[in-house]
Parts: structure tokens; sequence; C-alpha cells
């Protein structure tokens, strides 16, 4: 198990040698820093806190300073736990970047998901409306609200209320490419979260040792080279412009 957290900035797409479109959202990972290792007997259990963004003092206090002070670094805007991790791999104020994670590997990416207000049970579960006939008075409502023997409505009811704004995490998502030179990681699919949101990317629960083939993907410095040493027919150039 490993993890880093990131900032999500966007989706877009890669294009593979063989004509495959990859959708990939893009993930900038910055320096994470070790702010502290918990072990099973100090706290019980084992596990790494990452820092990620740095914030000026000002906007920080003496608790949150001192705290990674002594991991020999600045304040922090994230702290964030990786459990599950061998914790004698790390040590405090150790730099993680994208390098952690390679092409192929199977990532689970939680994050926090956009907040839609208050919505009824059409939009929030998906629910099916009634005829919308004028003379059926009955559009976008909840539906039955079950029995009336217990007298109070049933745990579990879908209603309308807050939708969004909750930790979500999407499993089973394959990193496309890892670029070191602009601290970025490209990852299959869509993941939780508005753009600037902060993400944890960790090894997938559930297929931890899996890992695909890496996508071969086509790069712009590779398209421009072929661009600059395509050869031009002089000859024919030469011969349309004398006829125009």
């Amino acid at each position: 198990m490993k993890g880093i957290l990131g900032i999500k900035t966007g989706m877009t797409q890669v294009f593979t040698t063989d004509g495959k479109l990859i959708p990939v959202t893009v993930i900038e990972v910055k320096p994470n820093v070790v702010t502290q290792i918990k072990t099973m007997e100090t706290d019980g259990y084992e596990a790494i806190q990452l820092g990620y963004g740095n914030v000026t003092e000002k906007r920080s206090n003496k608790p949150k300073m001192g705290h990674t002070n002594k991991a020999n670094t600045e304040p922090k805007r994230f702290l964030r736990e990786i459990k599950g991790v061998n914790v004698t791999d790390y040590t405090l104020g150790q730099v993680l970047d994208a390098s952690v994670f390679e092409a192929g590997e199977i990532v689970d990416v939680t994050g926090t998901s956009k907040g839609k207000g208050f919505q009824g049970v059409i939009k929030r579960h998906n629910g099916s409306r009634g005829p919308m006939g004028h003379g059926s008075q009955y559009h976008r409502g909840v539906g039955s609200l079950g029995t009336m023997r217990p007298m109070h409505v049933l745990k579990g009811k879908k209603l309308p209320g807050q939708m969004g704004n909750v930790t979500s995490t999407v499993q089973n998502l394959e990193v496309i490419a890892v670029d070191l030179e602009n601290n970025v990681i490209l990852i299959k699919g869509n993941v939780p979260g508005p753009k600037k949101g902060l993400v944890v990317i960790k090894t997938a629960v559930k297929n931890k040792d899996k890992k695909n083939t890496p996508a071969d993907l086509i790069t712009y410095e590779e398209i421009k080279e072929a661009v600059e040493t395509e050869p031009v027919d002089t000859e024919t150039t030469t011969e349309e412009t004398t006829n125009e």
C-alpha cells in the first residue's frame, strides 16, 4: 500500500500509437512531505501523515507550525493519513513526488464530491416522475411513504435532502502516465470533486498486486518531429504557383 496527495486540475484526452483515445483526469502532484509516522507502539496502528501545499505562517497557528517543524518543513494546507503502509520505508521529513506511482498501476482515488445543494428525489435518487398531464396533480413527488401501521416514515425512505459534498472514492482506476517534469499524474476516467479539489491517490484495495501494460502514448514532441522531418514536394508547389 502506498499513496500521495494531489490537486485535480481537470480532464483531457491522450492518444495511443494504435489510434485509441483515452480520457484522463490530470492530477497535479507537488512534493508531499511525511509530517508524522504512526506506529503500533505509540498510536495503536501504522500509518503515515502526508502534508501538501505550503501556507504562510500568518495563515497558520502555533500548534500547526510546531507539528510541521518536527518534520523540518513549512506549515501545510492539507494533512492526510495513508494507512496500511510499511512505516519502516519512510522517514520523518521525507519528500515524496509523482514517481511513487508508475504507468499501468491500479489505484483508488478519494475526493469530496461536488455539492449540489438541496435536491428532490428525482435528481438525488434517480427516481421516476409521475404523469405530466394537468389532471394527474402528481409530477415529481416522493411517492408512497409506506404502510400506515407504524404511523411514521420508515428509515431508509428516499426523500429530498442535501446532495453531494461527501467523501467519495472511485476504485480500480488505471494510471496512464506519470510526468515528473510537470509533477502530473494522468489517471484514466473521472475522479470525485471539482477542479482545484484535493484528492488522495492510493493503491487499489481490491487489485493491489495488479499492473497493466503501460499504454504507448503519442507525445507532442513526436508529432512535431514528424512534421518537421516530413519532406516537402517543391516541384509540385512550383508548378501549382506557375499555373495560378
